[in-house]
């Protein structure tokens, strides 16, 4: 059996399987940054992700996501971009329609922003998920399908529902420490072939036996 790690360079890292592809190798703009192993599956156009499911990306806010998160089909990153005035009667984007309204540009610029969205490692993105600007969604989170957060997910909690509500946490906080201090996506590749059956369905106790000794 090849003991080598999976190779985090590959676009589709399932050959027979196009519709999945590693979003590191994929990603080309300055404003998002993803970690080793993170992919994301769609049966029609998944190297379109940076257009198709990142949307009014316009900066200079950031977009974060850490290793080994598993985003579903029709996954939606709303950036701030999308944002528009409230302070008035209109909502209306008028000046980006062009013509003498064009002039009133300024009307648009400096619209309050919410900051970098900021995605843990090892987070669970459920089919059709849509994350507001800003949002910051922890270590080993879960989104259920259809959810649409537009708050803050903490580590290890279980969020569904439109706007997105904490469900559960999958771990209580002691061992939500224990798993934070541990990092497991933070060891060697080769370290984390020799433990995936621990990683996948072990304890936290095995997963403190198995971590690197240093």
């Amino acid at each position: 059996m090849d003991r080598l790690p999976a190779d985090p360079t590959v676009l589709h890292p399932l050959p027979d399987q196009p519709r999945v592809v590693l979003l590191k190798p994929l990603v080309t703009s300055p404003l998002i940054e993803v970690g080793e192993y993170s992919y994301y599956d769609d049966p029609d156009d998944p190297t379109a992700f940076e257009t198709r499911n990142v949307l009014h990306h316009y900066g200079p806010e950031r977009l974060v996501i850490g290793k080994f998160c598993a985003l579903g089909t029709g996954v939606r990153f709303i950036m701030n971009g999308a944002n528009h005035r409230m302070d008035g009667p209109s909502t209306f984007p008028f000046p980006i329609m062009g013509g003498s309204w064009a002039e009133h540009f300024d009307l648009l610029t400096g619209l309050p922003g919410k900051g970098d969205t900021v995605v843990g490692n090892d987070v669970w993105f459920g089919h059709g998920t849509m994350v507001m600007p800003g949002v910051r969604i922890g270590h080993g989170a879960i989104v259920a399908s259809g959810a649409v957060v537009v708050d803050d997910v903490p580590d290890y909690g279980v969020v569904g529902g439109n706007p997105a509500r904490l469900i559960r946490t999958r771990y209580d906080e002691d061992d939500v420490a224990r798993l934070l201090a541990l990092a497991w996506w933070d060891w060697p590749a080769e370290h984390l072939t020799a433990h995936v059956r621990t990683l996948m369905s072990g304890s936290i106790e095995d997963l403190e036996e198995a971590a690197p000794r240093t």
